[in-house]
This record gives C-alpha cells, sequence and structure tokens, in this order.
C-alpha cells in the first residue's frame, strides 16, 4: 500500500528532485558565469590601463617627435648663407667689405657712435680658416662703440636677423660714469664670406 501511495507523488517527487538538480545546476552555472564575468572585467581593466599607458608613452613620442621637426625647422630656417660678393677672385679685405658696409649701415640706422675698429683678416684661430681657408674670408672686427639702451637693443636685434651668417664673439657693456643711460660696448664679431 505503501508503494500504490507513492506511486501517485513518484511523478512530484521525480519533479521535486529534478527542479532541485535543475536549481543546483543553475546555480553552479551562474557561479561559474559570474566568476568568469569577475575574471573579464579585470583582464578588461588590466588591458585598458594598459592600453592607456601605450597611449602616454606614444602622445610622449609624438611629442618628442613635433618638437624634433619644430627644432629642425627653427634650425633650418637659422642656417643663414654666406655672403658672397658680386665679382671673385678678389682678397680677403675687399671681399669683406660688402659685408662690413652692411653692418656699418645698421650701426648708422641703430644712431650708434663708433670709437674705433680693429681688423683681423683670416685670423689663424678660426675654424673656417684652418678647415676651409680656401673656400672662406673671415675678418674679426673689434668694435667700440658709444649708444643708450634702446638704440642699442634694436641694433642687436638687426643683427640677429642679419640675412648673412656672421658670428658675435662677445659683447661687453659698461654704463657711463657721468650718465648710466649711455652704453660703452665693446662689440666683437666676426664676418664670413665666400671666396
Amino acid at each position: 500500500m505503501d508503494t500504490e501511495k507513492l506511486k501517485q507523488f513518484y511523478l512530484s517527487i521525480l519533479l521535486i528532485f529534478a527542479i532541485i538538480g535543475g536549481c543546483i545546476f543553475g546555480i553552479q552555472k551562474i557561479v561559474e558565469n559570474h566568476n568568469n564575468l569577475t575574471s573579464l572585467q579585470a583582464e578588461i581593466e588590466s588591458k585598458n590601463a594598459t592600453i592607456q599607458q601605450k597611449q602616454a608613452t606614444l602622445d610622449d613620442y609624438k611629442k618628442k617627435e613635433a618638437e624634433e621637426k619644430a627644432k629642425e625647422k627653427e634650425s633650418e630656417s637659422a642656417n643663414k648663407p654666406f655672403y658672397k660678393p658680386i665679382e671673385s677672385g678678389m682678397d680677403t679685405e675687399s671681399v669683406i667689405a660688402g659685408e662690413f658696409a652692411e653692418v656699418l649701415q645698421l650701426v648708422r640706422a641703430n644712431k650708434i657712435k663708433v670709437r674705433s675698429i680693429k681688423y683681423d683678416y683670416d685670423p689663424k684661430d678660426d675654424n673656417f680658416v684652418q678647415g676651409a681657408g680656401e673656400k672662406y674670408n673671415v675678418a674679426r672686427l673689434n668694435m667700440e662703440m658709444i649708444s643708450n639702451y634702446s638704440d642699442y637693443d634694436n641694433f642687436l636685434k638687426e643683427m640677429y636677423k642679419h640675412e648673412h651668417f656672421l658670428d658675435i664673439q662677445s659683447v661687453e657693456i659698461v654704463p657711463y660714469k657721468k650718465n648710466k643711460k649711455i652704453l660703452l660696448i665693446n662689440f666683437k664679431v666676426k664676418l664670413y664670406a665666400k671666396k
């Protein structure tokens, strides 16, 4: 009799065990999927961090490359041609005279008074004379000048913008004792010209 009573509930008991088994299986799958999802999220976060780090490195490289290109452009624009006289075959003094006239024009235009000028043509300690003396003429000028601050400032700016290559070696500025607005200037520059 017990078995007959049990037969009525057999299907229900089997269904309950199936539901319990399905729930256990479902919970295991949910836990497994949750663990997989958590590990995938951690992996995604680590990959995002790596991507951000690599992007920052790439941005640094791009920035450095842009700076290098800007420096190259600046150096290309800073490369000035050498003064070249109209006629060839002249001595150093004649060749440099043309460029010296340009420098004197800048001095006059900026109202600077020149006390004295000392010349040294093709100085032996100059690298151009030592390495390529047959191609270039060089004149070292030591100029003693008198000016005020603003005129001398304009003169230096124009010397910097000068269209031909020259080398400003040193500038010594001392204010005049009786009037501090007036400057006594010792200006040394090398002028270069192609032969």
